[in-house]
């Protein structure tokens, strides 16, 4: 409990053994003291409610009055008037201890959110001219600096483990509780925590661009972004809130006006018709209800954007994959070399040559195939052809190395498709055509769990883009069982697929795209839903994506679209709850059946009952 939820417990504790230790005495009495009675109600009065009448107070002098701080005030200065002393000083009691049981509830569903912000390392280690160990700022810290991270530290900043091995904690950005193990060469995020060896580091981005930057800057705004439903109630309460004093003042002057009746029993009535309208419930419950379902997301490693992406989420229809880094390790392995024309070990030297400059997953597992370092005098004039390959002058020879689009471009007429499955890489010197590579690439694990748990769920297409072979697209689209998949296509085709999808589905279903690299940007901002994998995936994904998967695992998709849908099912809940108890008790309350009492649970009582329910999206079963 923080030091202000203390300090209004104290005032609720102190103002009800007051207000009880009056009723007792007036009602055993049966005194009637006059303007000492209401003295003595207007103490536990004052103690609670003396912030509630201030704010009222300043909403009026700013013409921003039709609030609940103001329905409170009006109400219960009108149960004074009517000589309801207790009944108003306890509306105002309650309704202060529906207040701190909403701070409470807030506070426990920023408990994960709290904890993903416990990641910001405070500082980083650098050596000294000495070599002795110095602490600095990590946002001082340039790229290509060492920095050494002992057990227990957390790691300040992105980069690659140049000495050392060790097992780190992931569990604050991924939701796994299983370390991991790093060891020389292997690459290493911020934000995780080595548990047991010392690590040298080389730091490849700077502090604003690293993985705990990016991750807290995407939580922190994920609160501005809100879902329609937040919008709604938004509105709602704009318009709600003004109409509800309108008819309390209708109802306490125009009965006793047409029937000639008592003004004080009608006022009474107005005063609990207000009370009862205080749209507390719907204002407080589904904002937090949103706030629940992202932070239980983030205790998952699933990192939503905003209110208005799970609610989306909630309503998938149709879910299109990237291959590449999505559905596959991405880690490519020479599997064939065939060649007619030149030496197996030359032909994976020149196409090794050609793809030098290029960090494309097929570049790097032909560099490691021929396994040598590669000599930059020997190459001039390298073009990537986005979609095709590359085009390069190797010891003098022009080279083309790439799909069957770019020998179809150069003409290369002996270029053949290859009866083995996988990725094909054509290979021509000065236009004639020298073979080919076949690079394969493995399913994800848990990439097939994953498309089972979409089809249980009720999503009612799959697809797959990419931009491999058509045998490689369609083997991998039959293994997973996809509906539908489209091979060989550029980045722009993939747009154009999306943008076709988009016009197919239902009205009320929304389209995710599930991609990881630069080429994948434009189209997870096309679709209704950007989904990105966070662990190995490229900043622009990140960036564009309105959901990040911390730890690359498909698996965690269909857990998304559950929490989304259990938070939208409370959100309903909630809605129709509360509107219907409110809507029930306005009707008693202006025919007198309901007295203040029945009010305040109508206020009070339902906000608690709907922030309970609220609280239930942080739960999240994987």
């Amino acid at each position: 409990m923080s030091r202000k939820q203390k300090k209004m417990l104290t005032r609720i504790i102190i103002s009800f053994v007051i207000l009880a230790a009056e009723m007792i005495f007036f009602g055993a009495a049966k005194a009637d003291i006059g303007i000492w009675k209401l003295a003595l109600f207007l103490i536990p009065y004052l103690i609670i409610g003396y912030d509630i009448l201030r704010k009222a107070f300043l909403g009026i002098i700013h013409l921003q009055f039709f609030d609940e701080s103001f329905l409170m005030t009006v109400a219960t200065i009108g149960a004074f008037a009517t000589g309801e002393y207790a009944e108003g000083t306890a509306v105002m009691l309650f309704y202060q201890v529906g207040e701190l049981f909403q701070s409470c509830a807030v506070s426990k569903s920023r408990k994960s959110i709290s904890e993903l912000m416990d990641i910001r390392p405070d500082y980083a280690n650098i050596e000294d001219e000495n070599g002795k160990l110095i602490q600095v700022d990590p946002e001082e810290v340039e790229i290509g600096s060492v920095i050494t991270v002992k057990a227990g530290e957390k790691v300040p900043l992105d980069g690659v483990v140049v000495s050392g091995t060790s097992a780190v904690d992931t569990s604050a950005l991924t939701g796994e509780s299983i370390p991991r193990d790093v060891c020389e060469g292997g690459e290493i995020i911020s934000g995780c925590v080595n548990l047991t060896g010392i690590l040298k580091i080389r730091v490849t981005k700077e502090f604003g661009q690293s993985t705990v930057s990016k991750i807290l800057e995407l939580v922190e705004n994920s609160q501005e972004k809100k879902s329609k439903s937040e919008n709604f109630i938004s509105k709602f309460a704009r318009i709600y809130t003004p109409a509800v004093v309108i008819g309390a003042l209708l109802l306490a002057f125009i009965p006793p006006l047409l029937t000639g009746d008592e003004f004080g029993k009608w006022v009474y009535r107005a005063m609990t018709f207000l009370v009862i309208s205080c749209p507390c419930a719907l204002v407080i419950s589904i904002p937090l209800t949103f706030f629940s379902g992202i932070g239980g997301a983030s205790k998952a490693g699933i990192l939503i954007k905003g209110g208005n992406y799970l609610e989306a989420l909630a309503g998938a229809g149709v879910v299109v994959f990237d291959k590449t880094g999505t559905l596959t390790k991405g880690c490519f392995e020479v599997t064939a070399v065939h060649s007619d024309k030149m030496d197996k070990e030359a032909l994976l030297e020149t196409a090794a040559l050609a793809e030098m400059y290029s960090d494309h997953p097929i570049s790097l597992s032909l560099k490691r195939a021929w396994g040598k370092e590669c000599d930059p005098s020997r190459i001039e004039n390298v073009q990537e052809i986005a979609g095709h390959g590359v085009k390069a002058v190797i010891d003098g020879n022009t080279v083309l190395a790439g799909n069957m689009k770019l020998m179809k471009a150069e003409n290369i007429s002996e270029a053949h498709d290859c009866h083995h499955a996988g990725t094909a890489v054509h290979v021509a010197v000065n236009s004639e055509y020298m073979g080919h590579i076949i690079i394969s690439d493995a399913l994800k694990e848990g990439a097939q769990e994953a498309m089972e748990g979409l089809r249980n769920m009720g999503v009612q297409k799959t697809v797959m883009l990419t931009g491999d072979d058509r045998r490689v697209g369609e083997q991998c689209a039959k293994a997973l069982g996809i509906d539908e998949y489209h091979a060989e296509l550029l980045p722009a085709d993939k747009v154009d697929c999306v943008e076709k999808l988009l016009a197919e589905k239902p009205p009320k279903k929304s389209l995710i795209f599930v991609g990881d690299g630069i080429n994948d940007a434009p189209v997870l901002t096309r679709a209704d839903i950007g989904i990105a994998m966070g662990a190995m995936g490229s900043d622009a994904a990140i960036e564009a994506a309105d959901v990040v998967l911390m730890d690359d695992d498909p698996r965690k998709i269909p857990l998304a679209i559950k929490i989304a849908g259990k938070t939208a099912s409370i959100v309903r809940q909630n809605i129709v709850f509360a509107l219907g108890i409110k809507l029930l008790t306005l009707i008693l309350g202006a025919l007198g059946i309901a007295n203040m009492w029945a009010a305040v649970f109508a206020d009070v009582g339902v906000s608690v009952i709907a922030i309970l329910n609220a609280m239930r999206a942080m739960n999240v079963k994987k």
